[in-house]
This record gives structure tokens, C-alpha cells and sequence, in this order.
């Protein structure tokens, strides 16, 4: 039997509905850094993708890049965001038709 191993998700949206997804085998102990850069992902998106810059989370919890996996984990690159998430609702209910106000 071989070493111990570890499946591992790792997941980046470069853009809204637009998803690259890496299925991986790891050794048992590997960290986040060490998924990211097996990968590809910071190969294939290079310019856009710095580990350094952007925050890493395991299952929605934001991740350092040393943290050790377990199996089954889903690593996530969170971008950045560009517009404040309260102005965003803000602006989407400004845009809907006001409906016309009941009298009597």
C-alpha cells in the first residue's frame, strides 16, 4: 500500500459563471499553498491570480496559505470584490418598478 493520500477540491471564479475546477490526489499533509500551486491554477490564470494577494478559504472559511487539508476539503480563491455588497443592493432595488400605491 502507497502514502497515505488526500482528495482534495480546489476551485477559482475568474469572473461570475465562470469556473475553473481541479479535482486532486495529495499527499496526506499537504497544505493550501501546495493545492493551489499542483493545481494549475495559478498557471493558467497568471496576472489575475496571486496566492500572496487574494484570500483562500476551506469550505467558505477563509484559509492561511499554510493550513494543512484533510480529505475531501474544497479549497476556494476569493476575488476581490468591486463593489460594496450594501451599495449592490442598494442599486439592484432602485432599479425595480415602484408598484402603484393601494387607496381606501
Amino acid at each position: 500500500m502507497g502514502p497515505a493520500e488526500v482528495k482534495i477540491e480546489v476551485v477559482y471564479a475568474s469572473a461570475p459563471h465562470m469556473v475553473d475546477h481541479v479535482m486532486l490526489d495529495l499527499p496526506d499533509g499537504a497544505t493550501v499553498m501546495q493545492a493551489l500551486q499542483t493545481s494549475g491554477l495559478l498557471q493558467r490564470h497568471e496576472g489575475l491570480l496571486d496566492a500572496a494577494r487574494h484570500r483562500v478559504g476551506v469550505w467558505g472559511r477563509v484559509a492561511t496559505l499554510d493550513q494543512i487539508l484533510r480529505d475531501r476539503d474544497r479549497v476556494e480563491v476569493y476575488r476581490p470584490l468591486t463593489v460594496d455588497p450594501k451599495e449592490a443592493r442598494r442599486l439592484r432595488y432602485r432599479k425595480q418598478p415602484r408598484k402603484p400605491r393601494r387607496t381606501g
